[in-house]
């Protein structure tokens, strides 16, 4: 079957494309319903269904002729250690993980926050809580206290499993002491904290609510799979909201099992037996996805890699990766990408090693841009692929289908959409908008599996983030058109979140660190272009009294957002203005900030109060701007 053909049956008849396609995994029992509509009103998938992902993950290819194959390869070059587990490995370690958790008395339907690096016992962490039935919510290690707290509070954990510390390149980060601060700042108090020592010389303060992860496992007894409804909650995963607070996406266990292992296939092109490695972290949608569940879903060898694109120790790590375990299929981040190229312009080091395993290469996260795709499809000499999701999403939406059929590649495109998902492009109204012609991106309802089916515990929250929008359709966030041959090109998101090297961040909620300065009396962050993370933030702020030291000030500032939202936020510019471009209604025109900023085409908008404070922000933010006609 070719794209087209696949992409026609799956929209004509969502259940039965989606019906034959769950008949690949192994159920405890089948679907009473494919598809249904639940008591709120939402879609839902595989209803009457049962099902356990960590049995898909491990136990059956223990159970089917794979107990042997390497199922998870650890390599951490910032800490010199490499680690094979097979899935006989994998399945006995996680099966006593669980039972350590069952005793410490989390059970079918509890939260489990797991704020750990990439290491092993994060990963059989998560498949320990799939086990049980314990719906696990991953927390970027990257985030500080408040961010965690903020988590903890919504999520409600029965306890959290943390390690000793990080590593960020050659520097150690105790996290023992960023939970403790986020327990005590969380009204919801845990049971208990499980943490794994790492014996890297960090810094691990003593609680009463202690418990050793060794010390639990060794005392645990194996428990089994619990059989679970394809429609309970395998996972929470919190994505920035444009209010400021978190959302946690929900992802059920049958359609997301159902959907990981279709598009292992037919978007990467990848069979039981290879070897797949997506470089990111397990504390976003991509590491939940293509590093844990989707590869070990399908009898796939995963990487799990910690350490960085470059300085770990060069820019030569990627290639060295690849050439060791043979990798057959790779996707990162494009800010990962930029950074090897700025490091190694000629591809040097690309040229040192045997990556003739490699066969494809994708790229994700952000929007890629040309001459980044093009470079790297001209130093590796094989498919570089762009294709673009969401965390909501949980897999592609758009891509070139590498095991179905590989469309022409269009430069500044990523391709079609993906079979299950009915995208179109609408104006205001809500209509569908001509070729070529911008617009709204959004999908058609009823979503495909594996997307999300709600938000944790805000149904209504879902309906008004995602639904209320355009009516019958899932509003993405995005902008984009699509051409004449149902090419889609995405031009970037239409709220306030900006991507910082792949990572979703809020606008809102840094406006709200900033603004919590004594010294600040009003401001505005958006997100600028920048040429290695895609994106970062950009703060204008008016001061309350100008004679102090701004200098300092935006040194405070720096330091608030660090120390509130984490460095992942990469604020490192704080500009100075006398007030703040606003519409006649008070509402500052963020937009024409950012069209400043980045040197973009715009006209001044109509509602502006007082149009000459233009010509201010474009003189405080690049000094050396010149009016020109």
């Amino acid at each position: 079957m070719n794209y087209q053909e696949e992409y026609k049956k799956s929209i004509s008849d969502p259940e039965g494309f989606w019906g034959a396609q769950a008949q690949a995994l192994d159920w405890y029992k089948p679907a009473d319903q494919v598809l249904s509509i639940d008591e709120n009103g939402l879609y839902r998938w595989f209803k009457g269904a049962y099902t356990n992902t960590a049995y898909l993950s491990l136990d059956y290819h223990v159970e089917n002729g794979r107990a042997d194959q390497i199922a998870l390869q650890y390599d951490s070059p910032v800490t010199q250690t490499k680690r094979a587990y097979t899935f006989r490995d994998m399945r006995d370690r996680v099966a006593k993980i669980a039972g350590g958790l069952k005793k410490l008395g989390v059970l079918k339907g509890d939260t489990v926050v797991i704020y750990m690096p990439m290491i092993p016992e994060a990963v059989m962490t998560m498949l320990a809580c799939a086990r049980l039935g314990a719906v696990h919510s991953v927390v970027f290690g990257g985030f500080a206290p408040h961010e965690l707290a903020i988590r903890i509070d919504d999520a409600k954990p029965k306890l959290i499993v943390t390690a000793s510390s990080g590593i960020e390149v050659d520097r150690i980060i105790p996290y023992k002491p960023m939970v403790d601060k986020a327990v005590d700042l969380a009204e919801h108090k845990v049971q208990n904290v499980v943490i794994f020592q790492r014996k890297l010389g960090a810094l691990v303060p003593s609680k009463d609510y202690d418990i050793d992860f060794e010390t639990m496992v060794a005392s645990a007894e194996s428990v089994g799979c619990t059989p679970l409804e394809a429609t309970d909650p395998l996972y929470i995963l919190y994505t920035s909201g444009t209010t400021g607070k978190p959302k946690g996406v929900v992802r059920d266990n049958g359609g997301h099992a159902v959907a990981l292992r279709y598009s292992m296939e037919k978007v990467y092109g990848l069979k039981p037996g290879d070897v797949f490695w997506a470089a990111s972290d397990i504390g976003w949608v991509v590491g939940h996805s293509y590093i844990v569940y989707a590869p070990l879903i399908s009898g796939v060898t995963t990487i799990l890699f910690e350490g960085k694109p470059i300085r770990t120790p060069d820019a030569s790590t990627f290639w060295r990766v690849i050439s060791e375990y043979k990798v057959n299929v790779m996707f990162t981040a494009p800010t990962a990408i930029r950074a090897i190229r700025q490091e190694d312009p000629n591809g040097v080091f690309i040229k040192a090693y045997d990556l003739s395993s490699l066969r494809l290469q994708f790229l994700a996260g952000e929007r890629c841009d040309v001459a980044t795709l093009s470079w790297t499809r001209k130093q590796l000499g094989i498919p570089v692929i762009d294709h673009w999701w969401q965390t909501e999403s949980g897999w592609p939406m758009l891509a070139n289908l590498a095991g179905l059929e590989l469309l022409p590649i269009k430069e500044g495109s990523v391709a079609k959409a993906v079979p299950g998902y009915d995208l179109r492009i609408l104006d205001e109204e809500g209509d569908e908008k001509p070729a070529g012609a911008e617009g709204y991106v959004a999908v058609k309802l009823p979503l495909p599996p594996g997307c999300l089916p709600t938000l944790w515990e805000q149904d209504q929250g879902f309906k008004d983030s995602y639904l209320s929008r355009f009516p019958g359709y899932y509003f993405s966030g995005d902008g984009g058109f699509k051409d004449a041959d149902d090419y889609l090109f995405i031009t970037g998101r239409v709220d306030d979140i900006i991507n910082v090297a792949g990572h979703r961040l809020s606008t809102v909620e840094m406006e709200e660190v900033v603004a919590a300065h004594p010294l600040v009396a009003e401001c505005a962050v958006v997100g600028v272009n920048d040429e290695i993370k895609g994106q970062i933030p950009l703060a204008l702020v008016v001061v309350q009294q100008s004679q102090q030291n701004f200098l300092e000030i935006g040194n405070e500032i720096i330091s608030s957002i660090r120390s509130e939202i984490g460095p992942v936020a990469a604020l490192k510019t704080v500009v100075q203005v006398k007030r703040l471009p606003k519409t006649r209604s008070g509402k500052i025109l963020r937009k024409l900030i950012r069209a400043i900023a980045n040197k973009d085409e715009f006209s001044i908008p109509s509602t502006i109060d007082d149009p000459t404070i233009v010509e201010e922000i474009k003189e405080a933010i690049h000094p050396n701007y010149k009016q020109t006609n």
